[in-house]
């Protein structure tokens, strides 16, 4: 459900109350269409998240941990230098409308007290903030709409502000009961549509519970004993909005799915199980925080991943062109060779000769050999002993870059399967920060908040009682597999493909072969071949696996490895994290 009028309605008095007296200490934006205000008060401080993101617009104070860009956008520095110790004196709504709008006593540049109000608007796809001053002249936009985007409402820097275009509808919040039901009852439509089609302030899941009791009955055939019931559910939500013992801010589950949210028991639920709140923000920030969590670590991803794959590209090109320049420096023995030959033949030619033909005292043959018309004859030998010096040195550089660049590719294509593990912000931190320690990423600043919440491992417990612990990322492999690892530890890896570190605990003991073919699953699991048959890994001990001196993190080798061949099940690989520690 997004918010309608009706809930804005009480949203805003909920927030006059608890923003009573606050001041704005801080302004970030997380993103392009959120943001974050940190207030203070009497109470003391809290963070206030004002969305614009179509599908998820909304208001409410929240306890969630912001990643915040670098660079500010324009837009949160405009608010800042208007808003920032401005004091928030009453939050409002146009009736009927989805708006709120959030007034702040500030003071201008010049030292005088002024007005300013945000507009936030929750109107779907058209979703804003809008920052307006005391002449109701727009300052600025979340999302500035011109006039290629729109011929009615302008929302552009200088512009006169208007109030969002109201429908052709009676409004619930300012008719009364009997006003309502009269004009349902005009509608042929069925009640629920009828509802939303004639009235304006509910959502359609609010049209559904007041048309709840007439399933495909058609609006304009209701007696009027049909039409009281009509009128008691128009009632019921009329008493939740003017009486706060009435209202049940609560969410519907479907399983762990959430369904719907609303501020009055919803009948057409009443088969599923429902959480309730003691007001709209805690609901709004358990309803709206996950799925935007979700949202953001997706966009990450895709982020990351196109990042890295860029990089990836331009290394395996960069190799491509190391290789080309490899194999042109196989010429090599040929001008020492040729330089040789010249020098035993100084006598045979003269300067201004274009080549010459000499005998290779190596195989008998008679070699002609190009000479520089304006070099002496000792000066073509050297200069090809110079090239054949400068070939080989080439030679050497580029066979070490090309072995840093296959580690190099190893390394990215490791990050690329990282990213598809990465299920929290300080995941995706934790692979930048080994981007950017590996020279990949510039301008990164990795801000670590306090102790990290989430465990850098994955944990399971095999059939046998033995604890299996898998890296989520390269920092976290090489520090399983160098540090965390001990004793007679079993270290196990996807053969010749990315894929986790994963360390079986022995305790010093000898597992049993269930016990070792499930952490070969659950390595063959967490690898970029998680979807193959028959999938090779390779197990060693874990005093085996070496870093790579010099190497990036995560990058190792390891001896007297043996491989099995296992098809992982994810079903089965999913239920060993559950199992209880013997």
């Amino acid at each position: 459900m997004a918010l309608d009028a009706v809930t804005i309605q009480l949203l805003a008095e909920e927030l006059n109350e608890q923003l009573s007296g606050s001041r704005v200490e801080k302004i970030s934006m997380p993103s392009r269409d959120e943001a974050v205000f940190t207030v203070r008060n009497y109470s003391g401080k809290r963070q206030l998240i004002l969305s614009a993101r179509s599908g998820s617009a909304r208001v409410h104070f929240t306890n969630e941990d912001f990643d915040f860009p670098a660079t500010p956008p324009a837009f949160c520095m405009l608010l800042r230098k208007h808003l920032i110790n401005a004091r928030f004196t009453e939050v409002t709504t146009i009736p009927g409308d989805r708006v709120l709008l959030m007034r702040f006593d500030s003071i201008n540049d010049m030292g005088d007290k002024v007005n300013l109000t945000l507009s936030v608007e929750m109107m779907g796809r058209y979703s804003n903030i809008v920052l307006v001053d005391t002449n109701g002249i727009i300052l600025d936009a979340i999302k500035r709409i011109d006039e290629t985007q729109s011929d009615k409402r302008l929302i552009i820097p200088g512009e006169i502000f208007s109030s969002p275009p109201v429908p052709d509808k009676i409004s619930f919040l300012s008719a009364d009961v009997d006003e309502l039901v009269a004009e349902v009852r005009t509608s042929p439509r069925i009640v629920s549509d009828a509802v939303l089609q004639k009235v304006s302030g509910l959502s359609p899941l609010l049209c559904r519970e007041v048309g709840l009791q007439f399933e495909d009955r058609n609006a304009n055939t209701l007696s009027d004993q049909e039409a009281e019931i009509l009128r008691n559910g128009f009632l019921r939500i009329k008493n939740a909005l003017n009486d706060k013992v009435l209202r049940s801010w609560n969410i519907v589950f479907d399983e762990t799915r959430m369904v719907e949210f609303s501020f009055l028991p919803l009948l057409q639920y009443h088969s599923l199980k429902n959480e309730t709140f003691e007001n709209c923000s805690d609901l709004l920030e358990k309803y709206y925080s996950e799925r935007d969590r979700e949202l953001r670590l997706k966009n990450r991803s895709r982020d990351l991943s196109k990042q890295v794959r860029q990089l990836l590209e331009r290394s395996i090109r960069k190799q491509e062109s190391r290789k080309e320049d490899l194999i042109s420096t196989q010429k090599a023995d040929q001008k020492r060779l040729y330089g040789e030959l010249l020098t035993a033949n100084l006598n045979s030619f003269k300067r201004g000769d274009s080549r010459v033909a000499v005998l290779n005292y190596y195989d008998g043959e008679t070699v002609t050999i190009p000479l520089d018309v304006t070099k002496t004859p000792n000066g073509n030998a050297q200069q090809y002993f110079k090239e054949y010096r400068k070939l080989r040195t080439a030679a050497d550089v580029l066979q070490k870059l090309i072995k840093d660049g296959d580690d190099e590719i190893e390394y990215l294509k490791q990050v690329s399967y990282d990213i598809t593990q990465a299920s929290t912000e300080e995941d995706f931190m934790e692979i930048r920060k080994d981007l950017k320690d590996a020279g990949f990423l510039r301008g990164f600043k990795y801000k670590q908040k306090g102790k990290r919440k989430a465990e850098p491992y994955f944990r399971y417990l095999t059939s046998g009682g033995y604890e299996v612990i898998v890296g989520k990322n390269n920092t976290a492999n090489e520090r399983l597999s160098l540090s965390v690892a001990a004793g007679k530890d079993l270290w196990f890896h996807v053969k010749g493909a990315p894929g986790s570190h994963v360390i079986l605990k022995t305790e010093n003991t000898v597992p049993d072969d269930n016990s070792m073919t499930e952490a070969c699953e659950i390595a063959a699991y967490h690898s970029s071949q998680s979807n193959g048959q028959l999938i090779a890994v390779d197990y060693t001990e874990a005093r085996r696996v070496k870093k790579i001196p010099g190497g990036k993190p995560g990058m190792v080798t390891y001896t007297e490895q043996k491989t099995a061949y296992v098809t992982p099940d994810e079903s089965k690989i999913e239920s060993l994290r559950q199992n209880k520690k013997r």
